[in-house]
Formats: structure tokens, C-alpha cells, sequence
């Protein structure tokens, strides 16, 4: 059962604070390298995408936290299932974060319109394998999500008004507005445990996105490396 909804949108530190929670005990922990290891759960995120039933339950059974796409972008639906869970909202300086998912997550739906690589991306691949289940699944959900647009104005107001919707949606006793780059105190009090004596992880910036992207889509392996300090 979940005790943790990440509600902060991709390339906030959702990685970092994947780690972060697994280290604390929340273990495991949901992220989109979940999905891009598996074509079972980029089938179940296909379905929720197209109004099929929202079983919950199901797509993360097993796990007590969630944090990052596509969960974040069900973060109401989840909070009102798991009504007991926590709910963090991670943040970051707009300008930085609309830089970040440019080089990163927004180049991703537009492989699927390139008129060379979509085409091979769509038909190339054998349908059961994870690449063709994951750019089936980004085709779906970006039609669910018609408000994100990818040009700087557009991005920075979605980010901003996403974020102001889940403060005030969620009462502030269940909720911590959060940055990485606080580190573990605000976390641990909000969490009710002990500081962790070491530092706070770090992963998936821009410079190492692609290749976890890469070996988790094609390998399965849903491990995130580390960054470098």
C-alpha cells in the first residue's frame, strides 16, 4: 500500500528522492524507470490513459511510495485512494526546470512525430518488447495531458500552475512542499525518522538521464546511477 505520492513533476529531483525514500525504509519506491523496465506496466498506464480502470491496487502493488511520471500526473486520483499517504510536492526554480526537461523528458513524446524515427519506433520493433509497449504508452498519455505544451511561455505555466494545485488541493498537514537541495532534515521531520548520518543521494541529472533512460528501456534494469558529485 502507498505511503508516499510523489506529486512533483519529472526532472524536480523526483530520482534523487526516489533514493532518498528507499534509504529511509519507504522501499520500493515507484519511478518511471519502473515502467520503462517492464511492458506489463507500460500496458497498465496505456489502459489508465485511454479511461480504462484506475486499479490502483494493482499497479503498485507491492511498492509504499511513488514519485515522478506517469504517477505524478495522477497525483489527485491517488490522493483521494490512498487518503492516509503523504504527499510531496517536490519543486524547482522554473527557468531550471523547463531547462532541464527540455534536454530531457519533453524530447521524448516528439520521437514518436519524427518522420524518420517514428515511424521505425512504431512498426520496427517486435510489439511485446518494453521500447514498443513504453512508446505506445507515451502516446496515450500525451493525448490525456492536451494542456502541456513544450515551448518555454506554455511549459513554465503548467509547471507553475500544476504546483499550485496540489498545495491547494492537499491540507498542509499532509503535505511537504519540498527541494532536494534541502536535503534529509525537512524529509525525516515530515516522515517521522531518524537523519540518515551520510549524504543525500543524487541521480539522474541531465548529463546521465539518456543513458539510464537507454539501459533501463532496452536492458529492464530499473537501477538509477548515481550522479557524480
Amino acid at each position: 500500500m502507498l505511503e508516499i505520492i510523489g506529486a512533483g513533476l519529472g526532472r524536480t529531483g523526483t530520482s534523487s528522492l526516489k533514493l532518498a525514500l528507499e534509504h529511509l525504509g519507504f522501499s520500493p519506491c515507484y519511478h518511471m524507470f519502473e515502467v520503462l523496465g517492464s511492458a506489463e506496466r507500460t500496458r497498465q498506464w496505456t489502459a489508465v490513459a485511454q479511461g480504462g480502470a484506475q486499479d490502483w491496487t494493482q499497479i503498485f502493488h507491492g511498492y509504499r511510495a511513488c514519485v515522478d511520471f506517469p504517477a505524478a500526473a495522477y497525483w489527485r486520483e491517488l490522493a483521494a485512494y490512498y487518503p492516509e499517504a503523504k504527499v510531496i510536492l517536490t519543486l524547482r526554480d522554473p527557468g531550471a526546470w523547463f531547462e532541464s526537461a527540455r534536454k530531457t523528458i519533453f524530447r521524448l513524446p516528439r520521437l514518436m512525430r519524427h518522420p524518420v524515427l517514428g515511424p521505425v519506433l512504431r512498426h520496427a520493433l517486435p510489439r511485446e518488447s518494453r521500447p514498443a509497449a513504453f512508446i505506445r504508452m507515451l502516446g496515450a498519455l500525451n493525448r490525456d495531458r492536451r494542456d502541456i505544451a513544450f515551448d518555454r511561455a506554455s511549459a513554465i505555466a503548467y509547471f507553475e500552475r500544476h504546483n499550485a494545485e496540489v498545495r491547494a488541493a492537499i491540507p498542509a498537514e499532509r503535505l511537504l512542499v519540498y527541494r532536494v537541495g534541502e536535503g534529509w532534515e525537512p524529509l525525516c521531520a515530515f516522515l517521522g525518522v531518524p537523519v540518515p548520518d551520510e549524504a543525500f543521494p543524487r541521480a539522474n541529472d541531465s548529463a546521465s538521464f539518456w543513458g539510464n533512460f537507454g539501459r533501463t528501456l532496452w536492458g529492464g534494469d530499473t537501477g538509477l546511477v548515481r550522479s557524480r558529485p
